[in-house]
């Protein structure tokens, strides 16, 4: 299954999707999270699958309502499954999410071996949100929520969130 094309939709589903954010992450729409995987439309009712981050992720009820709020607001109805597998990867978060996290302040996803090296071994590879430096410890592995990790730039001393790889 591949990430929803939104581009084939009409404009008035487009937004809705657009607009909505992950409850815990705001600054994420649910189509940069990657949590959207597929919207099929039959007239005036759309149907969205959405693959969780997690398997209790409380959010998705959010999501959901949002979404079917979003789109009657423009004259819609919607049907939501959840989909588990494939499970969800940090690697369905887009360039644009990528941004828009380190933006917020959350350090983004590095890669699986790098993530372990970052996490495990103590290896100063993620960079400072406030600064950009890479000499940064990792103070806790729960940040803000279970998939964060709290971490601590030892140059201009802030705390930030690091968003942990999950795949």
């Amino acid at each position: 299954m591949v990430a929803a094309d939104l581009q084939s939709l009409p404009t008035l589903v487009q937004e809705a999707l657009l607009e909505i954010t992950d409850p815990e992450i705001p600054v994420l729409s649910i189509m940069d999270m990657g949590v959207v995987r597929e919207v099929t439309l039959e007239d005036q009712h759309v149907h969205v699958k959405l693959t969780p981050t997690y398997s209790g992720c409380p959010a998705m009820d959010t999501m959901a309502v949002d979404i079917k709020r979003a789109l009657k607001k423009r004259g819609y109805d919607a049907t939501i499954k959840l989909v588990l597998a494939p499970a969800w990867t940090t690697d369905w978060i887009t360039p644009a999410g990528r941004a828009a996290l380190e933006a917020y302040g959350i350090a983004a996803p590095l890669d699986t071996q790098s993530d372990k090296f970052a996490l495990i071994d103590g290896k100063r590879i993620v960079k400072c949100t406030n600064c950009g430096s890479s000499n940064t410890k990792m103070v806790s592995q729960f940040g803000s929520t279970a998939c964060k990790a709290l971490f601590q730039c030892e140059d201009c001393l802030e705390p930030f969130d690091y968003f942990k790889c999950l795949k």
